[in-house]
């Protein structure tokens, strides 16, 4: 019994040593997330859009005193470490994942799927409560992981340039661009629908993000040549060659963060919420 309680401590150490050598998460900042969470709201049908414009202020992203919170490593799906794109084989459920490439598998590659999963079930059951501060909490946490999902350096093992000799990208693309571009950065998301299958729908993001990583690799790539340093002329040449990039991605995030509030808010029976 001593010995197979030693085994289990054993594994729990190695898990845990393999979580913290895991890469950082590559992640929006505050600005991103805070651009695609005030664009979600206006992308919602009424009476809904009504709930969150009025309570905005309330959300931990968007409070006036907001701080980032800490980014734990299994923000992420370095799904390109397991399978080559289109990702044909990918299992559909964390045990599925699990049985295919190791009990250890969410540790090395990230947990970011089911972690939208998980938060999309406490938010219809918030909703479905009608309880006003978890909708809000809630709404804000998916929103986050939502928008993760949408941006392509949370996909790869390469998440920040360093295996194409362009370390430091994951910041450069996903924090320090928008703090130079954000007041020129206009985001033009689609209305939300409602998903037919939302745990399933995480699967159709990941390609859907995944196809812009060799481009934005290639056109930081050029933005770099020639140049001394990430100036302010990088940024300039940046903005004109991954902008677009960036533009599409927070767009996207924006409407699939909409479809999900949207969908918990349907599914729950559509209480009204005040």
């Amino acid at each position: 019994m001593k010995e197979r309680n030693r085994g289990k401590r054993v594994g729990t150490v190695g898990a845990l040593g393999l979580l913290l050598l895991a890469s950082p998460a590559a992640a929006w900042g505050p600005i991103g997330e805070r651009l695609v969470i005030a664009r979600a709201v206006d992308t919602l049908p009424k009476p809904i859009n009504k709930f969150y414009k009025d309570h905005r202020l309330e959300m931990p992203s968007l409070a006036p005193d907001s701080r980032p919170g800490p980014r734990t490593p299994d923000r992420r799906f370095e799904v390109d470490r397991l399978l080559p794109f289109p990702f044909l084989d990918l299992p559909r459920t964390e045990k599925g994942l699990q049985e295919r490439f190791g009990e250890d598998v969410s540790v090395k590659v990230g947990r970011l799927p089911w972690l939208i999963q998980e938060s999309y079930a406490r938010l219809l059951e918030a909703v479905r409560a009608r309880d006003k501060g978890q909708i809000l909490t809630e709404s804000d946490t998916l929103a986050g992981l939502v928008a993760d999902l949408n941006n392509p350096l949370s996909l790869t093992e390469n998440s920040d340039g360093q295996k194409t000799g362009q370390n430091g990208l994951g910041a450069r693309f996903s924090e320090r661009s928008l703090e130079a571009w954000q007041t020129r950065l206009s985001l033009n998301p689609e209305a939300a629908v409602f998903l037919d299958d939302p745990k399933q729908y995480v699967f159709s993001i990941i390609n859907g993000t995944y196809i812009w990583l060799d481009n934005l690799v290639y056109q930081e790539e050029l933005a770099r040549r020639g140049k001394a340093g990430y100036t302010e002329i990088y940024y300039e040449d940046l903005e004109r060659r991954v902008g677009p990039i960036t533009k599409e991605r927070l767009s996207r995030a924006a409407a699939d963060v909409g479809s999900y509030w949207y969908t918990a808010w349907t599914q729950a029976g559509r209480p009204e919420l005040k």
